[in-house]
C-alpha cells in the first residue's frame, strides 16, 4: 500500500495545491479590494467544480465496471491512461509557463466576471478549478487500476489534498514562505517521471488487450535478482512503474516519453527580448 500511497500522495499534493491556490488568489482579491459580497459565489463555483471532479472519476469507475465487458476493460484503461499522461504534461508545461503571472491573469478575469454579474464569477471560479479536479480524478482512476487495491491510491490522493489545503491556508494566511517556483520545479520532475510510469501502464494494458503485440518479448528480466516484492521495489514500481521486468515495448515507451519531456522541462526558459521604441525623428 505504501508503494502507492507515495504517488498519489505527490499528485495530490500537486495539483491539489494549484487548485487551492487559485482560489486563495481569488478570495485575497476581493477581501481586498472590499468585495466580500461576492465571496459566496466564487464557493459556489469551487463547490460545482470538485463535484464535477468527484463524478468524472464515479463515471470512469462506473463505465469500467458495469458498462464494458472484461474483455474491453484494458483497452478502456489503456487510453483513460494515455489521455492521463496528456493532462499531466499539458499541466505541467502550462503551469511552468504561466506561474508567473498566474496571480494577474486570475484577478483580471474575476474583475471582467464581476462586471458581467454573479453567474459570470460562478462560472469562472468553477472554470479556473475544474481543471486540476478532472485532472486529479484522471489521475487517481489510472492509478487504481495499476495498484492491487484502490486502498493506496485512495489515501494517497486524499492525504495530498489535505495536505495541500493545510498549506494553502497557511501561505494565505502569511503563517509560511515557501519558493513556489522551485516547488512546482521539482514536483514537475517528478510528475514527469509519474507519467512514464502511467504510459508503461498503458503499454501493459494494450498488451493485455491484445492490440499491441510482444508482451512476452521482455527488454531485461532482473526478477531473479531483484526482488518484486522488495520494499524499494515496490516504492520504485508504484511511484515511476518501473518494475524488474518490462517488455521491449513498455521499456520503450517510458525513455520515449521521459527523456524528451525531462529535457524540455528542465531546458531554462528563453528570456523575452524587448524591441527598444524609438521616437520618429521630426
Amino acid at each position: 500500500m505504501l508503494n502507492a500511497l507515495l504517488g498519489n500522495f505527490l499528485i495530490g499534493l500537486r495539483e491539489g495545491l494549484e487548485a487551492t491556490l487559485v482560489v486563495t488568489i481569488l478570495v485575497a482579491f476581493l477581501v481586498k479590494s472590499d468585495r466580500k459580497e461576492r465571496l459566496p459565489q466564487v464557493w459556489a463555483g469551487v463547490g460545482a467544480a470538485v463535484a464535477l471532479s468527484v463524478g468524472f472519476g464515479a463515471l470512469l469507475t462506473f463505465v469500467a465496471q458495469d458498462l464494458l465487458p472484461s474483455s474491453k476493460r484494458e483497452l478502456f484503461d489503456a487510453v483513460v491512461s494515455v489521455v492521463a499522461v496528456v493532462f499531466v504534461t499539458w499541466m505541467i508545461f502550462w503551469m511552468r509557463r504561466t506561474s508567473r503571472k498566474l496571480s494577474g491573469e486570475l484577478r483580471t478575469k474575476l474583475s471582467d466576471a464581476i462586471n458581467v454579474g454573479g453567474f459570470a464569477v460562478v462560472g469562472m471560479a468553477f472554470l479556473a478549478v475544474a481543471r486540476e479536479g478532472l485532472e486529479t480524478a484522471t489521475l487517481f482512476y489510472t492509478a487504481a487500476q495499476g495498484a492491487t487495491t484502490s486502498a493506496g491510491p485512495l489515501a494517497g490522493i486524499t492525504l495530498g489534498l489535505v495536505a495541500s489545503i493545510a498549506l494553502g491556508w497557511a501561505l494565505y494566511a502569511s503563517a509560511v514562505r515557501i519558493n513556489l517556483a522551485t516547488f512546482f520545479k521539482w514536483t514537475g520532475l517528478l510528475l514527469v517521471l509519474v507519467a512514464a510510469g502511467i504510459l508503461k501502464y498503458a503499454v501493459h494494458d494494450f498488451h493485455e488487450a491484445g492490440v499491441l503485440p510482444g508482451g512476452n518479448v521482455h527488454a531485461f528480466d532482473f526478477s531473479n535478482v531483484i526482488d518484486p516484492a522488495a520494499w524499494y521495489s515496490a516504492l520504485v514500481g508504484g511511484m515511476f512503474n518501473l518494475t524488474p521486468t518490462m517488455s521491449v515495448f513498455e521499456l520503450t515507451a517510458w525513455l520515449a516519453y521521459a527523456v524528451p519531456v525531462l529535457f524540455l522541462f528542465l531546458r531554462p526558459a528563453r528570456p523575452v527580448t524587448r524591441v527598444p521604441v524609438t521616437s520618429a525623428a521630426a
